[in-house]
């Protein structure tokens, strides 16, 4: 999550603020800050937007270091206060605290400790249950053992978890990683959907052998999102290939987005998606060299840190404020709008920077429209007792009214609620529906689907919630509604929605959506056909066009990974569908027809030995050489797969990302392609066999005789005498911090003099800031879009108080007597390569090694700048502010 620690000057936020009584009781009265939103804009750290009102709501005494928050729709806010952080690996020290607002006049009246948790990385609240999401220790070795998703209740209402929590689903996240690292790229945000799915949001650390309430264990290699009915049953993997995002936001048409999270310096910038069930996002194995087979992001925004989200949709908000995803950015403290476009089956989208907030965390609406948000403000790596806050934006003249009483309310009162053009209101009357007396709930929620009068969005929250009402039940008229040109899309969705009453759903209805003039009706039959299992529509999804844009990057370079493509939608996810169906019959008889690129592009995924015996036998048999090339590099895709996951490593913030695999095994289909692959090479020209060279190199088979590998260039680099560099003295370095930072904020500073101080205080031998340039430390040329100037030159200033991800210094111990010390700038499963602080690179074998530990102190020395003056460090960090 909290990708880079900085130390935010925002202090003076909450300066009106008095002090929280102790906690002596199990509910206790406050009186908070009462600090008006104009009083926080003069901070100047702040960007409250036209037509809001935005106050403090709770400060650092109560809510320090606050990771995550949810809102009931009544108002009651629920605060995961994390002093554990993204680093710190000792138990005891998270909590979930009930804030309540009692006369709504934007003032805590009362707070609740409401349960005791370690490391609270997402919070739902659905009735008189609380969601979390939080990391488990051991009792006996006070390490953690995992993270799993739980449910506390409070059936009393009085603030306070009843009891004991019961896991939702354990072992959410790699164990190995949170001992080792923490929870930085662990398992994050939760929210649960219309559809009545909860949603998770997984770092790359992915997971092993989670395992569900019905005892299904699910195991994922990287990051992605995972989903889970709320009774812990049903788990599976809902899209994958993200690198470490930290919620989700859901839209009333069940269409998600995340944020990436991102900040190491290796180029992972931000990446906002709308995440298509079955989708592969690619990352780190795919999104740079093997682009045609993934589902590109909507927009790549440079460096960042992506944290909560959500998909506002209140009316009492604004219009230019509603019905957009709100996606916060930890790194850049800001919470953004992203205004998205209907494009095919997908989106495009236009970024808004909305509101100012120092390391925003997360947000979340209730019922009656009040938006809170926290901050971490500059708690740092492990939490801080001292930092962090949380407040309320509403909109300007907002006035509060309460949230039906859904207990109270009547069957036909709720489905009323399905139409409200509130989505809170719309998803808990759904929620309570569920427990009403199914006849007469199945029978309101049909009638609100059924209406054409009513909007899209209750209608479409009436077919979800009569499919989880009816069950099996329910077939005959969610089929019935596959005619219905508006709810078509959403019909077929949840008919293959639910694994236990798939045998009862009929195919012809997906097969005929497959021609539908619709491209969202056409993906959600190309999902449902592989949801269904149905492997006679084989042949029906093989006609799906591949476009013109289904071209693999030239040799070297990076495809594009963060550009919209409404095109390859359908064919990818027919490809999904089709490797979900180990449809290997089918693909390889239609080798060679108008379908052979979406069959060859499934067979890449097939290590079948069916389908290479059909590959090879199709080679035979082919008279084009443009086929034939297509078939051999088919093989050599085949060549190796991925390893099983078994959890005991993480590929690091710097991984690899040649691809196609990380870690690559041969099976027991290789020696028949090494044998095939080379008798063709033997009959090849020399210069034909380039071709295999290529292959060889793309592919990472490791064939020697086929040459091709790649051999990184030998730069003989500037070696900078940093320890001369630090002795120097001059103003800043007989300068305290609070000084610099006054100076700093006086004087603008030259930046051509800052760009030429970059290379003559020996930055450039730890720092490269362009694109193109071989990475060395953290990369410089996005800084400026992730750190403000002050946060700059504290990272200059105070380096081991601010250490990117990634860049931490590593001791490596290896055989042959051997010690290196320095940041991993590559790491795959066969080699790390370091690079000391002279500019050296080391490359060490994974099996060489025999210790290995992260420093907790920066290799960057602190005084680099102790030299300067005060205007020649204004131009340093000029000069690096710029750089974005």
């Amino acid at each position: 999550m909290l990708k880079i620690s900085f130390t935010a000057f925002f202090s003076i936020v909450l300066l009106g603020a008095v002090k929280y009584f102790t906690v002596t009781e199990p509910v206790i009265k406050a009186n908070p800050a009462t600090v008006h939103h104009t009083a926080l804009k003069q901070t100047g750290l702040q960007n409250w937007p036209d037509g809001l009102t935005v106050t403090p709501f709770a400060g650092p005494d109560l809510t320090p270091s606050p990771a995550c928050l949810a809102t009931a729709p009544t108002g009651e806010v629920f605060v995961g206060v994390d002093m554990m952080g993204s680093l710190g690996k000792a138990p005891g020290k998270g909590r979930i605290l009930r804030l309540v607002d009692a006369d709504n006049d934007g003032k805590i009246d009362q707070h609740t400790e409401f349960a005791r948790v370690d490391n609270p990385r997402g919070i739902f609240v659905l009735g008189d249950k609380v969601y979390v999401l939080h990391t488990i220790f051991s009792k006996e070795t006070q390490k953690a053992t995992g993270m799993d998703l739980v449910v506390f209740e409070d059936k009393d209402r009085d603030g306070i978890a009843d009891g004991p929590s019961k896991p939702i689903v354990e072992h959410l996240s790699n164990p190995n990683m949170l001992v080792d690292r923490g929870t930085d790229h662990a398992t994050n945000g939760i929210r649960m959907g219309i559809d009545g799915w909860i949603y998770i949001a997984v770092g790359d650390f992915g997971f092993h052998d989670a395992v569900d309430r019905s005892g299904k264990k699910l195991t994922m290699l990287g990051g992605g999102i995972v989903r889970v009915r709320p009774d812990g049953t049903e788990l599976e993997i809902f899209s994958h290939g993200t690198r470490n995002i930290y919620d989700v936001a859901i839209d009333p048409y069940m269409n998600v987005f995340t944020r990436d999270n991102t900040n190491d310096g290796g180029g992972w910038n931000i990446r906002f998606s709308h995440h298509i069930q079955s989708g592969e996002y690619g990352y780190p194995l795919l999104f740079q060299h093997f682009t045609d087979e993934i589902l590109p992001a909507l927009v790549d925004v440079g460096g960042g840190s992506g944290t909560g989200a959500l998909f506002m949709d209140e009316p009492t908000w604004p219009e230019k404020y509603n019905h957009v995803p709100m996606m916060a950015d930890w790194g850049r403290s800001e919470l953004y709008i992203h205004r998205v476009t209907p494009n095919g089956a997908s989106f495009t989208q236009k970024q808004e920077d909305f509101i100012t907030l120092p390391q925003i965390t997360d947000l979340d609406v209730d019922g009656s429209g009040r938006l809170y948000l926290s901050a971490w403000d500059g708690a740092g790596y492990e939490g801080s007792p001292a930092k962090g806050y949380v407040v309320r934006a509403v909109p300007a003249g907002w006035t509060y009214k309460a949230f039906p009483n859904l207990k109270a309310a009547s069957v036909d009162e709720l489905a009323g609620l399905l139409s409200s053009a509130s989505a809170v209101a719309r998803f808990y009357a759904s929620q309570e529906l569920l427990v009403r007396p199914v006849t007469q709930a199945a029978k309101a929620s049909l009638a609100v689907a059924s209406n054409t009068s009513l909007p899209l969005f209750a209608r479409v929250a009436g077919i979800y919630t009569y499919a989880q009402i009816a069950g099996a039940n329910g077939v005959p008229a969610l089929v019935k509604l596959t005619e219905d040109k508006e709810l078509k899309e959403f019909a077929l969705k949840v008919l293959a929605d639910r694994t236990g009453y798939l045998q009862d759903v009929p195919t012809a209805p997906f097969i005929a959506a497959l021609k539908d003039a619709s491209p969202r009706v056409q993906a959600e039959a190309i999902i449902g056909l592989g949801r269904l299992g149905r492997s006679e529509a084989a042949n029906a999804l093989l006609e799906t066009k591949v476009p013109a844009s289904f071209i693999a990057p030239a040799k070297g370079t990076e495809g594009p990974h963060a550009t919209p493509n409404a095109d390859i939608v359908l064919p990818h996810l027919a490809v999904r569908t089709l490797v979900s169906l180990n449809a290997v019959t089918a693909c390889v008889n239609n080798i060679g027809t108008k379908n052979s690129a979406l069959a060859l592009w499934a067979l890449r995924y097939m290590h079948d030995a069916k389908a290479v015996d059909g590959l090879i036998a199709a080679y035979k048999a082919a008279k084009s050489p443009k086929l034939k090339k297509q078939i051999l590099a088919t093989l050599g895709r085949l060549y190796k797969t991925e390893a099983p996951y078994d959890g005991s490593w993480w590929w690091s913030t710097r991984p690899d990302s040649h691809g196609p695999y990380y870690k690559a095994i041969t099976w027991e289909s290789s020696p028949k392609i090494k044998a095939f692959l080379t008798a063709e090479r033997g009959k090849a020209s020399p210069a034909g066999k380039q071709f295999y060279a290529d292959l060889n190199a793309r592919d990472r088979m490791e064939i020697a005789a086929f040459g091709g590998e790649e051999k990184a260039p030998v730069v003989k680099e500037a070696k900078i005498d940093l320890e001369k560099i630090r002795n120097k003295k001059g103003q800043i370095g007989k300068s305290s911090i609070e000084d610099i930072m006054l100076a700093l904020a006086k004087l603008k500073g030259d930046p051509a003099k800052g760009k030429a101080l970059f290379a003559q205080q020996g930055c450039i031998a730890c720092h490269s800031i362009k694109k193109g340039e071989k990475l060395k430390g953290p990369f410089m040329g996005q800084i400026g879009s992730i750190m403000t100037r002050q946060q700059i030159a504290e990272s200059i200033l105070k380096p081991s108080a601010s250490i990117s991800q990634g860049f931490a210094t590593v001791t490596v111990t290896a055989k042959g007597n051997k010690t290196y010390m320095g940041f991993i700038t590559e790491e795959s499963a066969q080699k790390i390569v370091m690079r000391d602080i002279g500019g050296n690179v080391y490359t060490v074998k994974t099996g060489d090694i025999i210790s290995r530990k992260e420093m907790k102190t920066s290799m960057m020395p602190t005084g680099l700048a102790s030299a300067l003056s005060y205007e020649e460090f204004a131009s340093l960090v000029t000069f690096l502010s710029l750089q974005k």
